[in-house]
């Protein structure tokens, strides 16, 4: 009877193996290790903006509506980002020669826009829609965080995947009115946020899906 052979390159392939079935465990540790970190989420990402705009000082001090520079955010996927015109609605009249709004001026002449650096960005494989959250009742401030205590913007919260599923499965820790969804510090009345919330969720019907297709697309 002939005797079965393996090819040589299969000594090699052996070898291979091993060290694959040995590091694989090693791996997968590391990743999930490297997977909390807080840099790896982008908690705290504070990147360097084309101009040094304090949502402290219009937001927190002047009390500026979210929805002032952000106009698009209960009507579609996107929260805009403001025109040069936006800012010069108020600076022709406001601080019109300071130097650190030099930027502005220049962009607003040459009809070119400012390069903002996104701070919250979602990966291309994240379907999310704002208009679908702030016209039910989630507020800026819970995913955003508490932008008018901030000089410098900053990513408040980790948007991953296991942070979304947890606000779908349980809305009432974060849903308010939708006329207050700007409202940042916001305390329902009577200070019961999960009886408010709850009462709301049972009032406009809110039960967020949670399958695979509500966010991948």
């Amino acid at each position: 009877m002939a005797r079965f052979t393996f090819p040589e390159w299969t000594e090699t392939f052996k070898k291979w193996l091993g060290l694959l079935l040995a590091g694989t465990p090693v791996y997968l540790v590391a990743l999930v290790a490297y997977g909390v970190e807080p840099e790896a989420i982008r908690i705290g990402y504070q990147p360097e903006q084309p101009v040094p705009y304090s949502h402290a000082l219009h937001v927190g001090q002047l009390g500026l509506d979210c929805r002032y520079c952000h106009n698009t955010v209960e009507r579609s996927g996107h929260a805009a980002i403001p025109p040069v015109a936006t800012c010069m609605n108020c600076h022709q009249g406001i601080h019109p020669d300071s130097q650190r709004l030099e930027p502005v001026r220049a962009a607003y002449t040459d009809g070119v826009p400012l390069a903002w650096v996104r701070v919250n960005d979602l990966p291309d494989y994240v379907y999310f829609n704002h208009s679908a959250h702030v016209t039910r009742g989630i507020g800026c401030e819970s995913c955003h965080g508490r932008v008018d205590l901030m000089e410098k913007v900053y990513q408040a919260e980790a948007l991953n995947m296991e942070w979304c599923l947890n606000c779908h499965r349980n809305p009432e820790q974060h849903l308010r009115p939708p006329a207050e969804v700007t409202v940042m510090g916001y305390q329902p009345q009577g200070g019961n946020q999960l009886q408010a919330g709850q009462a709301l969720a049972k009032q406009n019907k809110i039960n967020p899906p949670t399958d695979c297709s509500t966010c991948h697309r």
